[in-house]
């Protein structure tokens, strides 16, 4: 790799690195890519299920090689998944693979949509997903998507014609989309959207296919002949990476999942399957017969002559030198009579006039967060490093139309630093739109039509900085940022967020009580604001009692906290309820918790969710006390074991040996520990030590992908679950001590789970194991795999495929029940 190819790797790696926090600023070749892209007038939607479904590779070569505006629209959050690299899950692991979707797409230059639809969980049938998911509400976000992103062509990841081959959601995706293609320019479906937009009418569809769908790989040789075909190894000498190592970029942003992957190169093709629409003239252009250029729209034609130049005489070493032609270009594009054009190019040509310029406009906020209709300082940064002269006649913030400073003259690389206050006159908070209502299993609850779609909550506390350039005038908005430094993590941005003035924060969302004796509840109150004062509260079921009444908090930081404590009484008898925190300051009531999510790949989440916790006196037995566990992924049962009174310790893999594992009553594996844990594989042997001297341990759940499990006896993963949370279960061993000590557990006890039954069942094992449950989803035959014991040497391997990591932490009943039994097998005696 020659010098400065491999120095513009090197920058484009390190630049990939700070998106997350960063706003980008562009080199000249990153100008000139976007002036050639502001010069196509083609757009395509990639549709699929799932954050991580979509082909980074060919989304990357429609965005960078065709230059195709390019869209993916994921109709879920993937709000159903595990997570590979925190204990967020459900709500919070979907706003994580939001943010995740929106890292890849600013590596391989696409754009972001959502539908309403919430991830339940894995469906193995389309029929069920639709019907969970209220099929018209998803097939009108659909509709929605394409009469508002326009696409000419539209791609499906999966293949609607095999309902029951893969996911139910991945089938269902294209499904819809099969069906969106007709009705998006049908103005008597879902008419009520044309308030915001138009009918669109797509010119073709198609399917992202492989060999992967077809069992028979001699007939898809025979089918590609008809297909779409793409390279998409294509080497880009303005960025110093091939298509395929951007898309490699690209997917191990979703590292929730593991998706952590090597960049690839070299040629790869991928092939697309027409489907419906204008017949193709070219097979080797999905775009063929399809006007790209300015001319397409009415005096688009003077602009391409204007910005068609622009590119073919591009000034490398001093873009500002086009500024002319450009601002003439951006007021012709402002009189564009087709309003979805103008609003696409005008946001286009307006980053690449404010890159040309070297123009640095940035509203830094002292914190990082404001409360509704307070103030908030402001520090202001204004730089114009071109020779281009510009006069900034004002700047205003967006939600008073308060001019916050008047103008002057923008000198050359004279930097402008100054300071003010901006009103936040608001009453929405910055949290994510779609978690602001109670969802339902199947559908998030979104009341405005143009939020839906929009991969996040739009920023409300903006800056228009109202500039002069080459006698034209010209808007340009910044968002308020957090700019600040650690010193060893460099500059650090964070997006400002309109936050409540208190929230309140349970430690457990599950309160687990195990016997009639009081429970001391620490309750974190913080504050979003300096000096704020009030009383917090606690409401409980009937029969349970908490004392106080109410508790006063006096908090005169902003962001600091105060922990106050309640003593809750729970009833004799078996209960279950919901705790709610009720905090009242100033007249106000305020319900929420804060929860702030913060990686270093994707920007600072700040999310609000009710202050809540369920509650639940449970009768429950168990026997033993100290607990081992190694940790797996995103797993919180340990926390759990430890409201029902187990002394867990987590133990470092590092660490085991053939001694002291000898002082815990059992030892459990957390989930999916086998496939992220390595060192497991060396300490193996001392685990099968324990239960062969006695010791009792309790294997979860891990995927089949190349994993051993090194279990005592022979056992092989599948990738059979069973996804009904309501199915049958039917015991196999009644007598068995699992089901009978220290707590009796029968069917009863598998009602209320949540999600599923569990996954990854073996699907053979020796005869040294007994299976004790049988279960199925409606249509298959009978899994008996999900729960297995086998007694080894003196002691008891278990190894089980049941979802305790999504049961514990819901509170159900029978799932502690069961677990403390597994935990006390072999201690009758």
């Amino acid at each position: 790799m020659k010098k400065n190819t491999l120095f513009r790797f090197l920058f484009f790696l390190i630049s990939l690195s700070l998106f997350a926090q960063k706003p980008q600023k562009l080199t000249s070749n990153q100008i000139y890519e976007k002036l050639q892209k502001l010069n196509f007038l083609g757009t395509a939607l990639y549709i699929a299920a799932h954050p991580d479904d979509e082909n980074t590779r060919l989304i990357a070569y429609l965005a960078n090689k065709l230059k195709a505006r390019t869209g993916y629209l994921s109709l879920t959050r993937g709000d159903g998944g595990q997570n590979l690299i925190g204990p967020e899950i459900r709500e919070l692991l979907g706003v994580i693979r939001t943010q995740e979707l929106l890292a890849a797409r600013r590596v391989d230059g696409g754009e972001q949509l959502f539908s309403r639809a919430n991830d339940f969980g894995y469906s193995k049938h389309p029929d069920e997903t639709l019907e969970i998911w209220n099929k018209q509400a998803v097939l009108s976000d659909v509709v929605w998507a394409i009469r508002t992103f326009k696409p000419d062509v539209i791609i499906n990841r999966f293949d609607h014609r095999t309902p029951g081959t893969t996911h139910g959601h991945h089938t269902a995706s294209a499904m819809l989309s099969v069906e969106a293609f007709d009705l998006a320019n049908d103005k008597t479906k879902f008419a009520s959207q044309l308030e915001y937009t138009s009918v669109w009418q797509p010119k073709r569809l198609f399917q992202n296919t492989s060999s992967w769908f077809y069992s028979d790989k001699s007939k898809f040789k025979a089918a590609a002949k008809d297909f779409t075909k793409f390279d998409i190894g294509v080497y880009y000498p303005l960025k110093g990476v091939s298509n395929n190592e951007l898309a490699s970029m690209a997917s191990s942003q979703h590292l929730c999942q593991g998706f952590g992957r090597l960049t690839t190169r070299g040629e790869q093709t991928e092939y697309a399957e027409f489907l419906k629409g204008a017949p193709l003239k070219d097979k080797t252009d999905i775009f063929s017969g399809i006007n790209t250029t300015w001319n397409r729209i009415t005096n688009g034609g003077e602009i391409g002559d204007i910005l068609y130049e622009v590119e073919n005489n591009f000034d490398f070493v001093n873009p500002s030198k086009h500024l002319p032609q450009l601002m003439e270009a951006y007021l012709l594009i402002q009189k564009l009579e087709d309003a979805h054009w103008r609003v696409v190019k005008e946001k286009q040509i307006k980053i690449i006039i404010e890159a040309c310029l070297g123009l640095y406009l940035e509203v830094s906020a002292v914190s990082s967060s404001g409360t509704p209709n307070s103030k908030t300082d402001v520090n202001f940064e204004v730089l114009n490093r071109s020779n281009v002269p510009i006069i900034l006649t004002s700047i205003t913030s967006t939600l008073d139309k308060k001019i916050i400073y008047k103008g002057f003259d923008l000198e050359q690389n004279k930097k402008i630093n100054f300071k003010e206050q901006i009103l936040l006159y608001t009453n929405t908070f910055s949290d994510p739109y779609w978690l602001k209502k109670e969802p339902s299993l199947g559908m998030y609850k979104v009341d405005s039509q143009e939020l839906i779609g929009k991969p996040e909550t739009p920023r409300v506390v903006k800056v228009d900085f109202n500039l002069v350039i080459n006698y034209l005038p010209i808007t340009i908005s910044k968002n308020v940022v957090m700019r600040y430094s650690e010193r060893d993590k460099g500059e650090i941005y964070e997006p400002f967020e309109i936050l409540p003035r208190v929230t309140t924060k349970l430690k457990n969302k599950v309160l687990i009580f195990s016997d009639s004796i009081p429970k001391t509840i620490n309750l974190e109150v913080r504050a979003g604001d300096n000096f704020v004062s009030g009383k917090v509260s606690l409401k409980v079921p009937e029969n349970w009692i908490v004392s106080p009444k109410e508790i006063i908090f006096n908090i005169d930081q902003k962001k600091d906290k105060q922990t106050v404590a309640f003593s809750v009484t729970p009833p004799k008898k078996q209960s279950e309820g919901k705790l709610e925190v009720i905090a009242i300051s100033e007249g106000k009531t305020y319900k929420n918790e804060l929860v702030e999510i913060n990686y270093n790949h994707i920007p600072k989440q700040s999310v609000l969710l009710k202050s809540e916790a369920k509650i639940v006196r449970l009768n429950i037995k168990k026997v033993g006390d100290k607990i081992g566990y190694i940790k797996g992924a995103g797993d919180a049962i340990p926390e759990s074991l430890r409201q029902i009174g187990y002394s867990v310790e987590n133990i470092n893999p590092l660490e085991i040996n053939d001694k002291n594992l000898l002082k815990y009553d059992a030892v459990v594996i957390g989930v999916r520990a086998y496939n992220v844990v390595k060192e497991l594989k060396f300490k193996q042997k001392f685990l099968l030590e324990y239960v062969e001297k006695g010791g009792n341990m309790i294997v979860q759940y891990n995927t089949n992908r190349g994993v051993n499990v090194g279990a005592p006896f022979s056992l092989e993963l599948s990738r059979d679950r069973v996804t009904d949370e309501f199915s049958e279960i039917r015991i196999l061993d009644r007598n068995n001590s699992l089901l009978n000590f220290p707590n009796k557990i029968t069917e009863e006890d598998f009602k209320g789970w949540v999600q599923e039954r569990g996954l990854y069942f073996p699907d053979y094992w020796s005869k040294e194991y007994t299976p004790i449950l049988s279960m199925n989803d409606k249509g298959e035959t009978a899994k008996n795999g999900s729960l297995l014991i086998a007694k080894y040497g003196k002691g008891n391997y278990i190894y089980t495929g049941l979802s305790f990591f999504r049961e514990l932490p819901a509170g159900v009943s029978g799932a502690y029940k069961l677990f403390a039994n597994l935990l006390s097998v072999g201690k009758e005696e």
